[in-house]
């Protein structure tokens, strides 16, 4: 059963601009991944060697500011301060928090994974994984064009873009390799079901 245990990860998710009920639900899906064999949850201080799942509570024009999360993450991680951090982000949020993750690594800590969830118009560049996850192939096809790595996901049936942070576990899709321009064998999954794919290969590296 993959676990981070000896690793000092750390999740962050950095939502958009929107009701704080839709990021709840995000955060309950994950932390039903969590429970399901994905990682630990643990979020105890005496236990910095498992995954922690860290939920920024900037609001409104803050969710841009990469300045503000990374002092969030200083915050939280203060007796950990070159941890490996996944990032987990959508809408506007990608945009403070692909400057976060960039400042993160300037300071000596590790980026294990950036996953940009509707991050449409933002461009994503880094030497850590990048993955885009969109509500609809527009979406994905134009975004892929400011950059992505590999391993990318977009909903079909499409979905209304609240949709795919909301329930991911609702949101039917195909996991796409954008390297090769082709999805993988058996490439039809929910977003959910690709989210804990990337936590799983995370855990490998």
């Amino acid at each position: 059963m993959p676990n981070f245990q000896n690793r000092q990860t750390s999740i962050i998710i950095c939502p958009g601009i929107h009701e704080p009920e839709l990021t709840e639900s995000f955060r309950v899906g994950l932390l039903d991944l969590v429970s399901h064999g994905a990682i630990p949850a643990v979020s105890y201080a005496n236990a910095p060697n498992y995954a922690n799942i860290l939920l920024y509570p900037g609001k409104d024009v803050l969710v841009l500011s990469a300045l503000h999360i990374l002092q969030f993450l200083r915050d939280c991680l203060t007796n950990s301060p070159e941890s490996s951090i996944i990032f987990i982000s959508f809408s506007a949020g990608v945009v403070g928090a692909i400057g976060a993750a960039h400042l993160w690594q300037l300071l000596g800590g590790r980026v294990k994974g950036f996953i940009a969830i509707d991050g449409w118009g933002v461009p994503l560049q880094g030497n850590f994984p990048i993955h885009r996850m969109s509500h609809d192939y527009f979406t994905h096809w134009s975004s892929s064009l400011l950059g992505c790595g590999q391993n990318n996901f977009y909903a079909e049936p499409a979905v209304d873009h609240l949709s795919i942070w909301k329930s991911p576990q609702n949101v039917q899709g195909w996991w796409v390799d954008s390297s090769i321009g082709i999805s993988p064998p058996k490439g039809r999954l929910t977003a959910a079901e690709f989210l804990l794919m990337l936590l799983k290969q995370y855990e490998a590296n």
